[in-house]
């Protein structure tokens, strides 16, 4: 029987005031694994109340009871790192052993950090015309944030949030993804249990386009952080008002590969970023830019690459990769790969869901070549295990190609150049470039995030730099002349 869970509003575990549910549905077994309450507009309003009115009582809090508060709630989640990765396994769908425990110990880490940036936060003098007189600039929290996350990485994602919101001083209100709820529900069991004050923190579940809204355009919300697809985000921050924003949305940054590359590292480095988590991460490997030159040897080291995925259930010690979440992404993922077959390219390996499985959400690692832009496949956020092939000619083509996208957040370039990798760096339209490494990787301590002129989003996720957004600047003037 699936168990029930409750919303954690103002300190207390309570259900829904209309007595409203939803089910979660596991894509590893197809069970109804929780019946989660579906927040009220009352609900949603009590939470924001109680946040609001906690504000000011923990942002006086000192630095050092907020940084210790992080380090309890790290404690917490590492306590029970086994069964809230299981739990976190099973509504998601990512592998146990390669990816789902790992993600509790990295959400610790983003809170431990989280102190000890706290403490290496810079400050300012600024000296002043007149003398006497100084200019201090310091950083101060912003209030009330909301904190929206997606299904793709249900509990470090919300650590990315939550852990420079509490060590600066910042009230939450959370809404985790329908699709992935019971990682937000124990993740806030570990911050009651870390004896943070009541109000402090706030849990609601329900859909985006009501309850996420009601948070977005609630006048006591002083900021919003939010993880997730550009579309919904634009929707956001259209809906946010002058309230401060802190959106990291998609990808389809791609691997490009120059002819003096390591081929096979910059194989396995597309593979990796492409079969990581089903390929459903913001930052995979979603196009490989290829030199025409060495297309053919890299596609065979690409192929080789299949022979380490091993698609089935995500409990198991040898699986690496388990299905995919969701039906609606599922079928993106189809539409994508049928366009493009349809305008011409060839199918290498995969291209269906997998047989045999307890659902129909598993999907076969799948490598596409003469794709070209204009295809869907090319242009769009595909977000799955599919890896597009691109030849180009020369390095102006390859940059082109590289920046006719809008969704640039992360981009890869394999070559043994430093010219090269220089001149790159300099053009290529993204927030992050990972030179001869994967365009799937990231710490927890640096900024990630899009640039201008993109749809990925601004601000920083990442270590003290989300610190600086979820707070602001003050500026202090001092007469030192008038002063006893």
């Amino acid at each position: 029987m699936a168990e029930k869970y409750q919303m954690y509003i103002d300190g207390e575990w309570c259900e829904s005031s209309t007595g409203e549910t939803f089910e979660v549905v596991s894509p590893v077994t197809g069970e109804v694994i929780g019946i989660m309450p579906k927040a009220s507009e009352e609900d949603v309003e009590r939470a924001i109340k109680a946040a609001h009115r906690e504000k000011e009582n923990y942002k006086f809090l000192s630095d050092e009871e907020r940084g210790a508060l992080c380090v309890r709630i790290a404690e917490e989640l590492e306590k029970e790192a086994e069964p809230f990765a299981k739990d976190l396994v099973m509504e998601q769908g990512k592998s146990y052993y390669q990816e789902g425990y790992g993600e509790i110990i990295e959400s610790a880490e983003n809170l431990r950090n989280a102190r000890e940036d706290l403490f290496r936060m810079p400050g300012e003098v600024l000296y002043s015309k007149i003398n006497g007189r100084k200019i201090f600039v310091k950083r101060e929290p912003a209030g009330v944030y909301a904190s929206i996350c997606p299904w793709n990485f249900p509990l470090v994602m919300p650590a990315e949030h939550f852990a420079p919101c509490f060590a600066a001083g910042n009230t939450l209100v959370f809404k985790p993804a329908s699709y992935t709820p019971i990682s937000g529900f124990n993740f806030a069991k570990a911050i009651e249990r870390a004896g943070v004050p009541k109000g402090v923190f706030n849990l609601v579940y329900g859909p985006g386009p009501s309850v996420g809204m009601q948070m977005v355009k609630h006048p006591l919300v002083n900021g919003i952080a939010f993880t997730g697809e550009d579309k919904t985000g634009i929707e956001i921050q259209n809906n946010a008002g002058l309230k401060q924003t802190l959106m990291e949305m998609g990808g389809t940054g791609p691997e490009i590969v120059r002819p003096d590359a390591d081929l096979k590292a910059a194989a396995e480095g597309a593979a990796y970023g492409a079969w990581m988590n089903a390929g459903q991460v913001c930052c995979s490997t979603q196009r490989i830019l290829v030199h025409k030159d060495v297309k053919e040897e890299f596609t065979k080291y690409l192929l080789d690459t299949l022979n380490d995925v091993k698609l089935g259930n995500p409990m198991d010690k040898d699986v690496t990769m388990g299905p995919m979440n969701n039906e609606p992404t599922i079928q993106k993922v189809e539409l994508h790969i049928a366009e493009a077959l349809e305008k011409g390219a060839k199918l290498l390996a995969g291209g269906k869901r997998a047989s045999g499985f307890p659902t129909d959400k598993y999907f076969e690692p799948t490598i596409l070549t003469d794709v070209v832009p204009g295809m869907m496949v090319h242009d769009l956020e595909t977000f799955g295990p599919v890896l597009p092939i691109i030849e180009f000619s020369d390095d102006e083509e390859a940059l082109k190609i590289a920046n006719s996208t809008k969704l640039g957040l992360q981009m890869s370039l394999y070559t043994s150049s430093l010219k090269w990798a220089y001149w790159y760096q300099e053009r290529l339209r993204t927030g992050n470039l990972c030179v001869n490494e994967s365009a799937g990787f990231w710490e927890p301590h640096q900024p990630f995030g899009g640039c201008p002129g993109t749809e990925t989003g601004h601000g920083s996720i990442g270590g003290r730099y989300t610190i600086e957004e979820v707070t602001f600047r003050k500026t202090i003037t001092v007469n030192f002349n008038n002063c006893y």
